[in-house]
Parts: structure tokens; sequence; C-alpha cells
């Protein structure tokens, strides 16, 4: 499904109004808050927190800041210099609707002790310096992102991973392999593999627990567009939200994955953003649609390009593709991503773009022939990544498009993964694996220092980061499929 992306009547729509300090202590003493919830992002892409009572958020708390501990959060600081300080952002306030206790959440930006500098591995002060960048550079002067970020909703979920055995076990009331299950009234209407796009209860089980987080976004202030069951059985799930800027969509991103996951636990049911939790089905992604604007102009349209598209909007795409090996290094960055970046499954593997094609990398929707409406859908990313680091990224390669009048291959308008093998053999492939997206991102990531958007300490720990814990450790454990194929040798 896609998103609107399309401003109605004011360029600047969706852009997050200002709060001041003063406004936000008034709105929680309105609110009967009697706790405030301080939040931020690890390396990886995970919402870290700690509370004080109301009495703490005064004044002082947002120009003095409050002290954490840096070496104790994933891709942060070593030990000998953990004192790191959090200073909350008043325009990110809301009233948590999934917990009992009245509470405020602040999403804060992090800062070194003893330089009073932004911290260079803060991923939200990544996204804000792209937006930055992009001012700088005269291209644009606003960049308005739209993702889709696909989940499962399931009702029970088993693992383990020791010396002696191995093993994942998930289970749905919507799950396709439940048809035959006996042992209490079986009432049938499943989506099928592949069909849960988009037939109506009871068929589809989740529209009330999808409206019940539709309203608890809203209710926290972010914009919903529309939410629908996606084609897996088992409860796979989209919630589109309406397009905003860059570094307010990434902390909304956050918002959206907190709220999912608290709604359905408080409702019996497990979430997971997990790029692909099973096999024989469509994975989760998260198609990330993009525009450029400037002076209340969309920079990416031209009544006469092909697709409606302008020549920036095609060198933007230009970057994109040239760049895609390592950008997936942050857009897909789990081992688990590249189980979902395979032919089938709608898997978007071609580095190619087209209109209309979900066979491609870049799509180029055509709802709409309105100039507002014309933007880029890239299509690899998933909901495992941290958005600001995605976001940022994709940016900045497209950025390098323009700048470099980067020309992509030709559109193609045809079903990739039916071509003959002449013609595929011109399509190149995103990478095969986290492994080799982190290596291409070693050797292709001066696009991304460019403005300091990223610093080199940051790619050199995420490089580390990802190797040391996740590539390493799943390629040193047996698979439970190999004893399938290998236990009689």
């Amino acid at each position: 499904m896609t998103a609107t992306l399309e401003p109605t009547t004011n360029p600047q729509a969706g852009k997050p109004a200002t709060a001041t300090v003063v406004d936000v202590i008034r709105k929680a003493r309105d609110a009967g808050v009697q706790v405030v919830d301080l939040r931020f992002t690890d390396l990886p892409g995970t919402w870290q927190h700690f509370s004080i009572p109301l009495k703490e958020l005064t004044e002082d708390l947002f120009k003095e800041g409050i002290g954490f501990d840096g070496s104790s959060i994933r891709g942060f600081q070593a030990i000998n210099e953990s004192d790191m300080l959090l200073f909350p952002d008043p325009a990110s306030a809301f009233v948590d609707p999934c917990l009992e206790v009245p509470t405020l959440s602040l999403t804060c930006d992090v800062s070194d002790p003893v330089t009073g500098a932004r911290y260079s591995r803060d991923p939200r002060y990544v996204a804000q310096k792209a937006e930055q960048h992009l001012v700088k550079s005269g291209i644009a002067t606003t960049a308005y992102y739209g993702p889709e970020a696909e989940f499962y909703i399931f009702n029970s979920v088993r693992f383990d991973q020791n010396a002696h055995e191995g093993y994942y076990h998930i289970d749905s009331e919507e799950g396709i392999w439940n048809s035959g299950t006996n042992g209490s009234p079986n009432q049938g209407h499943r989506p099928r593999h592949k069909e849960g796009y988009f037939p109506v209860p009871p068929v589809d089980r989740l529209q009330d627990l999808r409206s019940k987080i539709m309203l608890a976004l809203i209710a926290s202030g972010v914009d919903v567009e529309v939410h629908h069951h996606e084609v897996g059985t088992a409860g796979q799930t989209e919630i589109d939200m309406r397009f905003t800027t860059l570094a307010r969509m990434a902390d909304q991103l956050m918002m959206y994955k907190y709220i999912v996951k608290n709604v359905c636990h408080q409702n019996g049911y497990t979430a997971t953003f997990m790029p692909k939790p099973m096999f024989g089905d469509n994975g989760s992604g998260m198609h990330v649609h993009m525009s450029l604007w400037k002076d209340g102009t969309n920079l990416f349209f031209d009544p006469k390009g092909y697709a409606l598209l302008s020549d920036a909007a095609r060198w933007y795409i230009g970057g994109l593709i040239k760049h895609a090996p390592a950008l997936l290094a942050f857009a897909a960055p789990t081992t688990n991503s590249y189980r979902r970046l395979v032919p089938g499954y709608e898997a978007p593997i071609n580095l190619i773009y087209s209109q209309r094609n979900r066979s491609a990398i870049c799509r180029i929707p055509v709802y709409s022939k309105s100039p507002k409406a014309k933007r880029i859908e890239f299509r690899a990313p998933d909901p495992s990544s941290n958005p600001y680091l995605t976001f940022a990224a994709l940016l900045m390669a497209g950025l390098d498009g323009i700048k470099h009048k980067i020309e992509p291959p030709k559109p193609m308008d045809v079903d990739l993964y039916d071509l003959e093998p002449e013609e595929r053999k011109h399509v190149k492939n995103t990478p095969g694996s986290l492994n080799e997206s982190l290596a291409a991102l070693e050797a292709d990531h001066a696009f991304l220092l460019e403005g300091g958007v990223f610093t080199p300490d940051l790619i050199e720990t995420w490089l580390a980061y990802k190797r040391a814990k996740e590539v390493d450790p799943v390629a040193l454990r047996p698979h439970p499929y190999e004893f399938f194929l290998y236990y009689d040798v």
C-alpha cells in the first residue's frame, strides 16, 4: 500500500508544530501527568528510556540536561568515558497512550558533558544534520518521507538457541496451518499463504486490533492515513502514517513501533518487525516514499518526464541505485533481512527503476498526476532498520546523485522476475547477505561523510558491531534445516 506523500494546501503540512518548554510543562499538568519518560535511540535503532517524577520536569532540565551511563548503551561509549547527557526536545512531547500511569514521553538528544557537543553516534543527530545539509546544499529546503512499515501480529512465539538445540515456533489463530486444528471449535476463515490482501472479516481477524493501534497513534499526535491486512497469512499488517519531514518521521517511526508492540501486548498478541519471520510467505518491508521541495515546489515533478519525473528526480534515483549495496547496510541491517530480499514475495532485489512496477528497487507511483503527489518509492528497506540512519543515508545517496547527475539504468516496465536469461544478465541485484552489504559500505561511504552528516567513527562502530554481534554469531551456529539436509551424510 502506498503512503500519499501529497501536501494538500500547504507544502509545510506534516511538519510538527513548534512547542516551547513552558507549553510542554503546561501540557503535562493539564493532562494529569504523574511521570515523565525520557527516551532516546541506541545505534542499532531501539528506544531506550528512564523516568522521572513530574516535579523534575523543569525549565532547567531542558537547559542543563540529565545524565546517563553511555557505556551501557549499544554502539555508544567505552566505560572510561561513560558519562553522557540527554536534552529533551519539547517538540517531541506526547502523552503515552499505552501506560496505565499518566506519562508524558519526551524524545531526547544526546550530548557530551565535557565538550558540550552533540554526540556523533546519536542517530537522531545524524538525521538532523542530514536536513541541515540539504538546506546548505541549495538543492532543496525540505525532504518529505513516508515509510510503509509492515509487521506481523502473532498469538504466540517461542524460540531458543544453545549448545544442544536451536528452534523457533510461531503460532497464530489466523495462520492457514491451523485449518485442521482440533481440540476446540475451529471456525475456519483464514487467509491462505500470500492471500491476506485485503479480505474482510472474519478472514481478517485483526480489524479491531489494527483500529486500536491506529487510534492510539492518532492520540499521540501521529497522522494515520490507512490501515489494512497485508499479503501474508498469520497476521501480516500495515498501518500508513502521513508523510512528514525526515527527522520528524524517524521520531514517528520509533513511536509507531512502540505503540504497535504495546497495544498488541495489552490485547494478548505479540507483534514483530522482523523482516522474515516465516518461510514461504511475504516478508515485512518498509518501502520509503521521498520527495524534495524548494520554495513550495516539488522538485521531482516534470510533466514531460518519464512517469512525470524531473531530471533531479531521475538523478536522485541514480544515486540510490549506485549506492544501493552500501545503503542496505543501514536500510536492511540484519542477517534476517536477506531472507526477505530473494526473488518472489514482492521483494525488490532488482537495481532498476520503473513506474508502477513492484519488482524494481525504485518504483514511481502513478496514482495521481498532481505535481504535489510525485515522489520516489525505494522498496529495499525493512522495519528492522534504524530510521534516523536509514532516512539520512537515503537522502545523502540521492543528493549525491543530483550533485553528480548520476543516470540510473534505463527504466524497465516489465516483471523483472520473468526476464529471459539474456535480459537478466544486464540487471544487477541487491547484495545477498548482510556481510556483503557491510563490505559495500566499507568500500563506498564517502557520500555519507559529506557535510559531516555521518562520521567515520559511526561507520566504523556500525561495521564492527554488526560483524561481531550479528554476522559472526549467526554464521557460527548450526541451522535447524542443516539437520534435515545433512544428518544422514
